[in-house]
């Protein structure tokens, strides 16, 4: 299915990895420019060169950005134009997770980090890149969150709270531009085999583990970039296995 977004510039944040290095892949195999970031200039050229021999060669780039705070983060949106030599037209902001820790075990000194981290972080890529969207009539915002959002996760007290907040953000703003051509979606991911899953679990627990592929799940950001979305925003799509149990 051709998406119709060949020549769109995207921006995928914390994209040298993981699930958004499966949405750097999938929206690189529609057409599109598409810039990443991450913390590591080894594992970005990595990322980039494996990309490049997958017959996508010079449509990603990489700059070096730390989106774990609102400067950080505006900061890559204007790398990434300078990069793309282009306003950007797909952002799909993405951001590592927090420590793990539960109620009792977390200080309140550690939420303002997680906040930052996993939601003002997106407030300042949005406040970057939708005014610009707007007044071109054409622009796609796709956040990668969690199914915390839906369903909260054992000593994950952090991320369960942060990325809570930064979907009703996301779902208040869609409803602010979606007559300008913009929409806004999040994606919510359960357990898939990325990086992420080192540093929550042991070995024997992800054997036991039925987990998804990144790059499946690049191909549902992908989708609800396209043209034939035109017409969904606002909408939480958990990209799960099943994991999640209710009905609503």
């Amino acid at each position: 299915m051709d998406l119709g977004i060949a020549g769109r510039v995207a921006a995928v944040a914390a994209g040298s990895s993981g699930l958004g290095l499966g949405a750097a892949r999938a929206l690189a195999a529609e057409g599109c420019s598409v810039v990443i970031c991450g913390r590591d200039q080894e594992r970005l050229d990595r990322a980039i060169a494996a990309l490049d021999s997958e017959s996508h060669p010079g449509r990603v780039m990489g700059v070096i950005a730390d989106v774990s705070d609102a400067a950080g983060a505006a900061g890559f949106v204007a790398a990434a134009e300078e990069a793309a030599g282009s306003p950007i037209d797909i952002l799909v902001p993405n951001a590592g997770g927090p420590p793990p820790g539960n109620f009792e075990s977390t200080d309140v000194d550690a939420y303002a980090a997680a906040l930052d981290l996993n939601l003002v972080s997106i407030v300042a890529m949005c406040k970057a890149t939708v005014p610009g969207m707007r007044e071109r009539g054409w622009g796609r915002v796709v956040a990668i969150t969690s199914l915390s959002v839906r369903q909260p996760m054992a000593a994950l007290i952090l991320s369960n709270t942060a990325r809570a907040g930064a979907t009703a953000f996301l779902k208040t703003m869609a409803l602010e531009v979606a007559g300008d051509g913009v929409t806004v979606n999040t994606v919510q991911p359960g357990i898939h085999d990325t990086p992420r899953l080192d540093a929550l679990y042991t070995d024997e627990q992800k054997a036991a583990m039925r987990m998804g592929d990144a790059d499946d799940f690049g191909s549902v950001v992908a989708f609800l970039c396209g043209e034939q979305a035109k017409f969904t925003t606002g909408v939480q799509v958990h990209v799960d296995g099943g994991a999640y149990a209710g009905l609503l």
